[in-house]
């Protein structure tokens, strides 16, 4: 399914995916599920598990391509200053017709296409982000998603 969601669905999928922790293993935990994923289905994509100032996880699945690694840096760029999922962010602009650029963020920096979600913590908000690319955005958007709801069921 690649209907893409509404700004009302992403906005209650994110209160649904809030961890109670997060550290290095949970980040390690996260990047598993997410290869997992990807050698199951054979899904040509990069993983990407940061916060501003760190990178706790990274992996190219083969047949994945060096620009996917710079989506992934973009749409991480963007979920962390939005504190949002670069879907919902990018659903937001193209519903109001506006862009990046109305922020001051150049397309060289940042991307808001599906993709990249916040790791929020419960009563601390969002120290990461973890970040799908290879599919079309809705697909990396969800198999992000898939991975956290699968993490927060116990892995």
């Amino acid at each position: 399914m690649t209907d893409a969601p509404t700004v009302a669905d992403l906005e209650a999928e994110a209160r649904s995916l809030a961890l109670p922790h997060f550290n290095e293993d949970t980040a390690l935990a996260l990047g598993q599920i997410l290869v997992d994923f990807a050698r199951a289905g054979g899904l040509p994509i990069v993983i990407n598990i940061r916060s501003s100032d760190r990178t706790f996880f990274h992996a190219a699945l083969p047949g994945s391509a060096p620009l996917n690694d710079l989506w992934a840096r973009r749409k991480s760029a963007t979920a962390l200053v939005f504190q949002e999922a670069s879907l919902l962010v990018g659903t937001r602009h193209r519903e109001k017709g506006e862009t990046l650029a109305k922020h001051g963020l150049s397309l060289e920096g940042y991307a808001d296409h599906g993709g990249a979600v916040p790791l929020s913590v419960t009563g601390v908000g969002v120290v990461a982000v973890v970040t799908v690319s290879g599919l079309p955005q809705v697909e990396d958007h969800r198999l992000a998603v898939r991975a956290i709801q699968k993490l927060l069921a116990g892995g």
